[in-house]
C-alpha cells in the first residue's frame, strides 16, 4: 500500500507539472502575486531585499508599482491599481528610498534612481490626470535632459564613479513617455543619446556593455545577461528599430536551452564564461535564473510570443509556485524580490511604442517533448514496484494504461 499511495502521489505531481508546461500562460495570477508581494512589503521584505544588494529596498517597491501600472493600462477601473502603484512610488521618493543614492551626483541621486522613479512616475500618469504629479514629472525630466545634454557621453552616473548603460536606458525611455503623456519636448536629447549608445556598442557582441568608463562612456566590460535583459525591456519605447535589431542579436547570444531542456538565459555571451555577482545569481550551466525572468518581459514587448511563453512555461514548472483563493508565490515565497521581476515581466506591453510585429521564432515547438519524457519515466519507474508485486499481467497493464492516459492528456 505504500508504495501504491507514492506512487499515485508521483503520478499526481507529474501530471501537475505537465500541465504547467503545456498550458498557455497570462497575467491571471499576477494580482495574486501582487497580493502576496503587498502583505510582505507592508510585513518589511524591502529592509530584508536591502539586506541582498545595494538597491533591495527600491527595486521592490519600484516592480510592484509598475506591475500595477501595466494591469491598470488594461482595466476598466485602474482606480486601484493606480492607488496602489502612487503607493510604491511615495516610498521610492522619501529617505528610505534614496538612502543608498549620492544626492551630489548629476541628476541628483543618481541615474539609476531618477530614471527608474521617472518611469514609474510617468506610468501612474498615464492612469489618470494629476496636475501636482503632472508638475513633478516635468521637472524630474527636464532635469534628467539637462544632465543628459551636458555630459560627454551617453552614460550618466548611477554612483560616483559608476556607469551602467542600462539605467540610461530606463532614464531616456522615460523621457520619451514625457513626450507621449505630454508636450513633446526632447526629441534632441533622445537623437543625440541613440547617436552615442551606437557609437560605443560592445565591441564583442554589437550590443550596448554592462558597464562603461563613467568619463567616456566607453565599453569597460562584455554585454551581460543581467542588464541586457532589462535593456530589450526598455529600448523598444526608446527607438522600435534599433531595439529589434539589438534584441535580435541579444536572443541569438543569450537565449539557450542548457542539456536540450528548457530556454534559459546566459549572463555571459555564447563561448563566455565569467564570475556570478549579486546582480546574476549564481550561474549553474552559465544560466543567470534572473536574466531569464527579466528577458520573459523583454521577449513579449518584442512579440517573441514563442519564447516569452516557453519562458513562461519553464518558469511555472521549476519555479514550484503555491496558489490560494487569494494570493500566489513562487519558490515558496522565500525570495520576493523574484517574485516581484516575474509579476513585471508577466505584464509587459510597450508604454510608448506600438507594439512591434510578431517575430520569425526562435524556439521550436518541441522544446518540451524531453521534459515531458522525463515526467513519463519517472511516473513509469514509480509504478515499477507496485507492478512487480501484483504481477506480471497486471504490471503490464498498469504501466501502459498510466503512460497513456499521460500522453494522451497532454498531447499536443
Amino acid at each position: 500500500m505504500p508504495r501504491r499511495t507514492a506512487a499515485v502521489l508521483v503520478t499526481l505531481i507529474a501530471l501537475v507539472a505537465a500541465w504547467r508546461l503545456v498550458t498557455p500562460q497570462d497575467t491571471t495570477g499576477v494580482r495574486g502575486q501582487l497580493t502576496f508581494l503587498r502583505a510582505q512589503l507592508d510585513d518589511g521584505a524591502a529592509q530584508d531585499a536591502q539586506q541582498l544588494f545595494p538597491e533591495g529596498y527600491f527595486f521592490l517597491h519600484a516592480l510592484y508599482g509598475l506591475a500595477h501600472v501595466d494591469l491598470g493600462r488594461t482595466a476598466a477601473d485602474p482606480a486601484e491599481d493606480a492607488r496602489e502603484a502612487r503607493w510604491a512610488l511615495a516610498r521610492l521618493e522619501s529617505p528610505a528610498g534614496r538612502e543608498p543614492f549620492d544626492a551630489g551626483l548629476a541628476p541628483a541621486y543618481g541615474v539609476f534612481y531618477q530614471g527608474w522613479t521617472n518611469w514609474l512616475r510617468g506610468g501612474v500618469l498615464s492612469l489618470g490626470p494629476d496636475p501636482a504629479l503632472r508638475r513633478e514629472f516635468e521637472s524630474a525630466s527636464a532635469a534628467l535632459a539637462t544632465a543628459f545634454d551636458a555630459a560627454p557621453t551617453p552614460y550618466l552616473a548611477a554612483y560616483p564613479g559608476q556607469a551602467w548603460p542600462v539605467d540610461s536606458t530606463v532614464a531616456v525611455a522615460s523621457l520619451r513617455l514625457h513626450d507621449k503623456l505630454l508636450p513633446p519636448r526632447y526629441a534632441g536629447t533622445v537623437g543625440r543619446w541613440l547617436a552615442g549608445a551606437r557609437q560605443r556598442l560592445d565591441p564583442a557582441t554589437g550590443l550596448l556593455p554592462h558597464t562603461v568608463d563613467p568619463v567616456s562612456g566607453a565599453p569597460t566590460s562584455v554585454a551581460r545577461g543581467t542588464s541586457q535583459s532589462i535593456i530589450q525591456r526598455f529600448l523598444v519605447d526608446v527607438d522600435p528599430a534599433f531595439a529589434r535589431s539589438q534584441y535580435q542579436r541579444f536572443r541569438a547570444l543569450f537565449v539557450v536551452r542548457p542539456l536540450r531542456l528548457g530556454p534559459a538565459v546566459r549572463e555571459y555571451p555564447v563561448g563566455t564564461d565569467g564570475p556570478a555577482d549579486v546582480d546574476s545569481g549564481p550561474l549553474p550551466l552559465g544560466v543567470s535564473l534572473s536574466a531569464t525572468t527579466v528577458t520573459l518581459g523583454a521577449a513579449a514587448v518584442q512579440g517573441d510570443g514563442r519564447l516569452a511563453g516557453a519562458l513562461a512555461n519553464y518558469g511555472e514548472l521549476i519555479g514550484v509556485p503555491v496558489s490560494t483563493p487569494w494570493s500566489k508565490r513562487y519558490a515558496v515565497g522565500v525570495l520576493p524580490i523574484g517574485d516581484a521581476f516575474l509579476a513585471w515581466s508577466k505584464t509587459a506591453r510597450p508604454w510608448v511604442a506600438a507594439q512591434p510585429a510578431p517575430l520569425p521564432p526562435g524556439v521550436n515547438r518541441v522544446w518540451r517533448l524531453p521534459l515531458l519524457a522525463a515526467l513519463a519515466l519517472i511516473v513509469l519507474l514509480s509504478w515499477l514496484p507496485v507492478a512487480r508485486r501484483g504481477g506480471v499481467k497486471n504490471s503490464v497493464r498498469a504501466e501502459i494504461s498510466s503512460g497513456s492516459a499521460f500522453w494522451g492528456f497532454f498531447r499536443f
